[in-house]
């Protein structure tokens, strides 16, 4: 099972402009919002038509400008689960489940049970939406989907009016649901977390084009670009150059970082994960190790979430040529780390791993 996706739409802000191709498994888009993340949902599943391009399932063309296709959106098996989860108000549970499936009176019977229990939702099948709650009303919406029994199921931020532990719970729920179906799922999201924890693939987007696409994990451990380093969560981005072939100077944190391989690469831009960042009492014998001084903490249950600027020969050091200071790093520091009584004003050292280095 392949999806292809060549499109191109003029929107108020920007010109949607995307070509992916994917298989069976779960691709999260992942951007800020506004970028571009529904517009291709609803590209794909024919509540917008764009302006050429070409949309294809499995060999059967959904969309062509070229050939004039444009195949309506109800004969495309593609489910939709939209942000509102869009229920029928005047309805029953098993009224909006049942809305969608097809067969005889026995056969919907028998699937609405199965999705009944399959999703959890025994004794609200007379309920109407008014009465359930938001993780309720999440889950009708995705049987409706399910019932209807698609070939590719698109969510749009399906978790983003849950409270945190009713996402948690129906995150899993959803992995083992997609799990058994086996379906080709696109899933829109701003959450990295929510995508990290659901997709196989995912791509990054801004402004209606596709930054990056790979593997989750690949993307998160190597971004190519520094909007898709802040999207998957690297808060320490600094422009940077080459001294030579092995040392990066860092510009916006005044500090050189050596490699131990040559840098092959053209780059201006250096990243580093916060759990590269490792803070001692003293400095150790080993590369890239800074004096810092702190800045700020954030106290967490199990963590401090430390700020941290590197401690420089001279004042006047601290300030860029643009006139700004230098800019801060943050650092993640476990409470079991009992000799850290971490406060503002205190100076420590700072080692860079360089495994969580990555080049932009």
């Amino acid at each position: 099972m392949s999806l292809e996706v060549n499109i191109r739409k003029k929107l108020k802000d920007f010109v949607l402009d995307v070509e992916f191709r994917m298989n069976s498994g779960m691709l999260g888009i992942l951007g800020a919002s506004g970028c571009g993340k529904s517009m291709t949902l609803k590209a794909i599943a024919g509540l917008m038509t764009p302006d050429e391009g070409r949309i294809v399932w499995n060999n059967t063309v959904l969309f062509d400008s070229t050939q004039k296709i444009n195949v309506p959106p109800q004969k495309r098996k593609v489910g939709y689960l939209f942000q509102n989860y869009a229920l029928f108000p005047h309805m029953s549970v098993e009224d909006n489940i049942m809305i969608g499936m097809v067969g005889n009176k026995k056969e919907k019977k028998k699937k609405l049970l199965e999705l009944v229990q399959l999703l959890r939702l025994e004794g609200l099948e007379k309920q109407y939406p008014r009465q359930l709650s938001g993780g309720q009303q999440q889950r009708v919406a995705f049987a409706r989907v399910l019932a209807y029994d698609p070939d590719i199921l698109l969510l749009d931020e399906p978790f983003s009016a849950l409270d945190s532990y009713l996402k948690e719970e129906l995150q899993l729920q959803l992995k083992g649901i997609l799990d058994q179906y086996k379906k080709t799922v696109l899933m829109v999201s701003h959450d990295r977390d929510e995508i990290y924890r659901l997709s196989t693939q995912m791509m990054t987007m801004k402004a209606g084009v596709i930054l990056q696409i790979g593997k989750t994990k690949e993307v998160f451990e190597q971004p190519n670009d520094p909007i898709t380093a802040r999207l998957v969560g690297c808060r320490n981005l600094s422009l940077a150059t080459l001294r030579d072939a092995y040392h990066i100077q860092a510009l916006e944190w005044g500090i050189s970082i050596k490699m131990e391989v040559p840098i092959q690469k053209e780059m201006n831009t250096i990243g580093i994960q916060e759990e590269g960042l490792q803070l001692f009492q003293e400095m150790c014998d080993r590369e890239n190790m800074f004096q810092v001084e702190v800045v700020d903490v954030l106290e967490e249950k199990y963590e401090y979430h430390v700020l941290v600027r590197a401690k420089l020969e001279r004042e006047e050091q601290r300030i860029t040529r643009s006139g700004k200071e230098k800019a801060e790093l943050w650092c993640r520091v476990k409470k079991e780390d009992r000799w850290l009584n971490i406060k503002k004003r205190m100076i420590v050292w700072l080692w860079i791993n360089q495994d969580y280095v990555f080049l932009l």
